[in-house]
């Protein structure tokens, strides 16, 4: 297992996640989360045997199941773990009971402890955005629990670029605790992050961890032109990401070449794509124990560089503007004199 610094902190993580999406007690979420009991146990165990000290979960997964399953099986680990959660989602009928005001905040901390089994967490995350809540008070709450001892640090999730920065700006302003990375969907048929956050990122120095690096599913493997998915599985449960499905078989048949000649996996070679960008770890999600074992196996492979552009240029997401308009812009004679000096 490789490590690295969680963003500009200086949290130590594995680059490979446990993502405990799956885990559950009774089911709720049909084809998602369908673990229970011994065979959770199982999986975090094969996790931390493989390295694994980051685990990834949420307030909404299962009704707050995972994070009591997620808790119970970390228990005896718990001072050498990284553990993460999130708030936003609608955790009761209550109106109150969902956002990112203040008054959720306060109450989903506590509540998530009380699942997690544990005193604090070490990243607390804001699940989405809330458009209702101003960020000024989302931002300030978030600081709240900080400084009351129940997070080590914060992050985002699926947050555009634009309030990313304006976040920044405000927790530097007032002296806040600032967000260390953000979690977003990631893949080689998920690059959109590319565009604008991973630009801004660099001008903060903030990470990026990515969900679904499989595009829920679709890069395991298992799926053709004549097997597209079936209903109940874990693509037909995350079918509401978009992708260009031809183009996503085009890549399968790729991906399944590239496999075959590095003596891999197409899973091993989809996560090993993204383990080759500039994130500090990509979360797994597994319902069973080859399919972790299988996904583990991407920390050992190292993509040659002809295949990282290959695998770049199947997939480059199309210009947007203004981006387009930066490229027709630009100076040719400028551009060429500074080549070569890192400009």
């Amino acid at each position: 297992m490789h490590y690295a610094l969680l963003g500009n902190s200086g949290l130590v993580v594995s680059r490979l996640a446990f993502g405990a999406l799956t885990l559950t007690r009774d089911d709720p979420m049909q084809g998602l989360a369908k673990v229970r009991g011994a065979d959770a146990d199982a999986l975090v165990g094969q996790a931390l045997d493989a390295g694994i000290n980051f685990f990834d979960t949420a307030d909404i997964y299962a009704g707050g199941q995972s994070e009591e399953v997620l808790g119970k099986a970390l228990a005896p680990h718990r001072d050498g773990v990284v553990i993460a959660t999130k708030v936003m989602g609608r955790m009761g009928t209550p109106l109150v009971q969902a956002g990112l005001t203040k008054r959720h905040i306060a109450w989903a901390i506590d509540q998530s402890l009380r699942r997690l089994g544990t005193d604090w967490v070490d990243v607390y995350i804001a699940h989405n955005e809330d458009a209702r809540t101003p960020l000024e008070e989302t931002l300030e709450a978030l600081d709240g629990v900080v400084r009351a001892g129940k997070a080590r640090y914060l992050g985002f999730s699926n947050w555009s670029a634009w309030k990313v920065a304006a976040a920044l700006e405000l927790q530097r302003a007032n002296g806040w605790a600032q967000f260390t990375h953000g979690q977003m969907y990631y893949s080689l048929l998920g690059r959109d992050i590319e565009r604008d956050l991973m630009m801004m990122r660099g001008r903060y120095g903030i990470g990026v961890t990515a969900w679904s690096p499989l595009a829920g599913g679709f890069l395991s493997g298992k799926y053709d032109r004549n097997r597209p998915g079936a209903e109940g599985d874990r693509l037909a449960a995350t079918g509401y990401m978009p992708f260009d499905r031809e183009l996503g078989f085009a890549l399968l048949d790729a991906l399944r070449e590239i496999a075959g000649e590095l003596e891999a996996s197409v899973a091993q070679v989809s996560l090993a794509w993204l383990l080759a960008k500039s994130v500090d770890s990509v979360i797994l999600g597994a319902s069973r124990p080859e399919q972790l074992a299988d996904n583990l196996g991407a920390a050992a492979l190292m993509l040659p560089d002809d295949v990282v552009a290959r695998l770049d240029a199947l997939t480059a997401p199309a210009e947007l503007y203004p981006h387009w308009h930066w490229r027709n812009a630009a100076d040719g004679p400028l551009e060429a004199a500074l080549s070569g000096h890192g400009r």
